[in-house]
This record gives C-alpha cells, sequence and structure tokens, in this order.
C-alpha cells in the first residue's frame, strides 16, 4: 500500500507539472498575440529565444530573429501592430519536457482563417518561442485552384 500511495503522488504530481508547462506555453503564446496587437515592440520580442525563426505566409518569407525585428520594428514604431485572434489550439511536450510545440487557429480581419504552428524551448525557467510560422489554410477544395494561381503568378512574362 506505501508503495501504492507513493505511486500516486508521483503520477499527481507529474500531472500538475504538465499543466504547469501547458498553462506557461499558453500564457506566452496569448502575450504573443497581445504584445502584436498593441505594438509592444519589446514585450513582443522578449518571448522569442535569441535563435528565433519566424516563418510568414510568403514563401520567401524565412527570417532570423534578427531579420523579423527589422520588419517590425517600422511598422511598431507607429503604433500598428498585428491582431490574430486565438481561437483554438494544442500544444503538445517532448518528453523531457524542454520542447513544446502547438498549433493553433487565429481569427484576422484582412486574412479571415490562418494558422500559427511553431516550437518552444524552455530557457531557465522561461518558455521561450523559437519557431512561429503562420500560414493560411486552404480548404482542399479550393487547393488546385489557388496552386494554378499561384503557379500563373510565379511563371516568367
Amino acid at each position: 500500500m506505501k508503495h501504492l500511495l507513493a505511486y500516486v503522488f508521483i503520477l499527481f504530481t507529474a500531472a500538475a507539472t504538465a499543466d504547469d508547462h501547458r498553462q506557461a506555453v499558453n500564457t506566452v503564446l496569448d502575450a504573443l498575440h497581445h504584445n502584436a496587437a498593441t505594438a509592444n515592440y519589446e514585450g513582443y520580442f522578449d518571448l522569442y529565444s535569441d535563435e528565433a525563426v519566424f516563418i510568414g505566409t510568403d514563401a520567401s518569407e524565412v527570417w532570423s530573429i534578427e531579420e523579423f525585428k527589422a520588419y517590425a520594428k517600422p511598422h511598431f514604431d507607429k503604433g500598428k501592430g498585428w491582431t490574430y485572434i486565438p481561437r483554438n489550439r494544442h500544444v503538445y511536450f517532448a518528453k523531457q519536457g524542454n520542447v513544446a510545440w502547438f498549433d493553433e487557429l487565429l481569427d484576422n480581419q484582412k486574412l479571415g482563417e490562418t494558422r500559427g504552428t511553431g516550437v518552444l524551448i524552455k530557457e531557465g525557467n522561461r518558455w521561450k518561442v523559437s519557431q512561429y510560422h503562420l500560414t493560411i489554410p486552404i480548404p482542399n477544395a479550393l487547393a488546385d485552384d489557388i496552386a494554378n494561381q499561384i503557379q500563373t503568378f510565379r511563371a516568367p512574362q
């Protein structure tokens, strides 16, 4: 019985820790969206790791964190960030507990439904965004038409 109680205690402690990690990751992602919407440059970029990568909706947009800062700074300096409202998020963890990845559906006034995916790493006691990838999910029924439009757009003139 003594061993069983110890085992239950260990399981309970692990579950609480997993919930704490999940809440911490959700808090970072919520802060990321809030800081972008309020054009809080320092707060926004403090949530990224030093080696972070941001991947945008255009195939050419694979930016180091320094490149992404250079892109964002003029917008944020004018008080213009970007607003993406999360409505459906899933968070997953590596067994070691120091890496998390996520996917989330987001609503944006201009683009409509978008999807963010990414990776967070735990640095000390803080979770930091290591990669964020913003996409526009295309319904399968529209995929052929959209792919043809992109091919036409990129074709040499």
